[in-house]
């Protein structure tokens, strides 16, 4: 049987000193649990934990605890963006990529890495292209950043959507840190077993084509329901890792679900029947609207992708809008690196667009993110015994939730009880800086 503890023994960031005690007091509080806010409400972390998350406790001692008025500010749960691509950039220009040295692109990842935390995501999972130092880095304090669940490399069939080859020969850019390629049964079990050995937390498979792939359409079909059926074979002899389907047609996502997914991502045609299935298995939708939505300058995308795009973008419009207002478990994903890096929040408001409520939305993004990674025990809530990732904005999140899209509209995160964003010194203590070694 898989070990359900395993998939959380890299939560730990740098250790925090369990004996500093913060409180928060006259915060609104929206704890992620689609229950009301609390409009005076006090947040308590002492080391890296939430010791209480409630209404005001006028009379509560400090107990040698920094206080901290927030008065008119919103704290909300650190949010997770399950669906991003941290070493890519499909928007920058080729000649510019290719001359790169591997250290530049390093450095570079690194950068976006940091803008993603400081746009209030705290955890993150990629789904192709940067490798396992990275999230050792940041747990290392190396670098800051998300704490990141990684799926390393996607994997499809020749001529599928993690096949960059053009019909020339020549190979394109893509999301890979091991060869994706799978075609036969063996090939499938072997690759499953390379990407777990390598570190990965999910397993990405491509049941459809894709929007950004040179050699197919969204309405081919991918890696098929029998295959996946190998990978859960695998992963269920080790640590159960879930697996996620780019499908953005509709008979890539039917395979995905019957073969037994955890999550959809894209889904740009789903219907009503795919919807019933998901229902019925407890698949939850990563819509990736902040890419879906987006038809990119021409000048910036190869012809295929930029033709592709507006007619994928409208489909999805109308097809994801549908499937949103019927129910279907949502998890917030941006798809950054096909859409640009350091705007993540600006999923929320296109959520809320295609049919969520604001609460909805924010529930997309902290507590159903969260039990899609299987950390619902520590992260997407603020509770007392949570991890102490929290955001906090001078926004009122529930009318003006588009606004969380600015960074600069998210005034402080705490990641693991560390402060490591405070643009407008709401705290008597400094950022957190990536650690250095003598």
């Amino acid at each position: 049987m898989p070990d359900a503890d395993a998939h959380t023994a890299r939560l730990p960031l740098t250790p925090v000193d369990d004996s500093v005690s913060v409180r928060l007091l006259h915060v609104r509080l929206i704890d992620g649990t689609g229950a009301d806010p609390i409009d005076d409400a006090e947040v308590v972390v002492t080391g890296d934990r939430i010791t209480y998350a409630g209404p005001l406790r006028a009379d509560e001692a400090t107990d040698g605890a920094t206080v901290i008025d927030l008065s008119g500010r919103t704290v909300l749960p650190g949010f997770i963006d399950t669906h991003l691509h941290m070493g890519s950039n499909l928007e920058a220009r080729s000649a510019r990529v290719q001359a790169a040295f591997a250290s530049e692109r390093t450095l570079e990842t690194a950068v976006t890495i940091r803008r993603t935390l400081m746009a209030g995501v705290t955890t993150a999972r990629d789904l192709g292209g940067i490798d396992a130092g990275f999230r050792q880095a940041i747990a290392d304090g190396t670098i800051l950043g998300p704490r990141l669940h990684l799926a390393l490399s996607a994997l499809s069939p020749t001529g599928g959507h993690s096949d960059y080859h053009l019909s020339n020969g020549d190979q394109t850019r893509g999301f890979a840190v091991l060869d994706p390629i799978v075609d036969t049964d063996d090939d499938v079990r072997r690759t499953t077993r390379l990407l777990i050995r390598s570190g990965a937390d999910v397993v990405k498979v491509c049941t459809s084509g894709g929007v950004s792939s040179p050699s197919d359409l969204p309405t081919d079909v991918g890696v098929p329901a029998e295959h996946i059926k190998i990978i859960r074979e695998e992963t269920n002899r080790r640590q159960g890792q879930p697996v996620a389907a780019h499908a953005q047609g509709i008979q890539g996502i039917l395979e995905a679900i019957r073969g037994g997914v955890d999550s959809v991502e894209h889904g740009y045609q789903i219907n009503a029947e795919a919807v019933d299935l998901m229902l019925a298995n407890g698949t939850t939708l990563v819509p990736t609207l902040s890419s879906a939505l987006r038809v990119p300058d021409p000048a910036l995308v190869p012809g295929f992708l930029y033709e592709k795009k507006v007619r994928w973008s409208a489909i999805a419009r109308e097809h994801i809008g549908t499937a949103l207002r019927t129910g279907v478990k949502v998890a917030m994903g941006t798809d950054s690196g096909v859409c640009p890096h350091g705007q993540n929040l600006t999923e929320l408001g296109h959520l809320v667009e295609l049919g969520l409520s604001p609460m909805q939305a924010i529930m997309a993004g902290t507590r159903n993110a969260a039990e899609l990674l299987r950390l619902d025990d520590h992260l997407g809530t603020v509770g007392e015994g949570r991890l102490a990732d929290l955001v906090i904005t001078d926004v009122d999140p529930l009318t003006d939730i588009a606004d969380l899209a600015d960074p600069a509209r998210i005034g402080a995160i705490l990641q693991g009880g560390r402060l490591v964003k405070d643009l407008y010194g709401w705290f008597p203590i400094k950022p957190a800086v990536p650690a250095v070694s003598a």
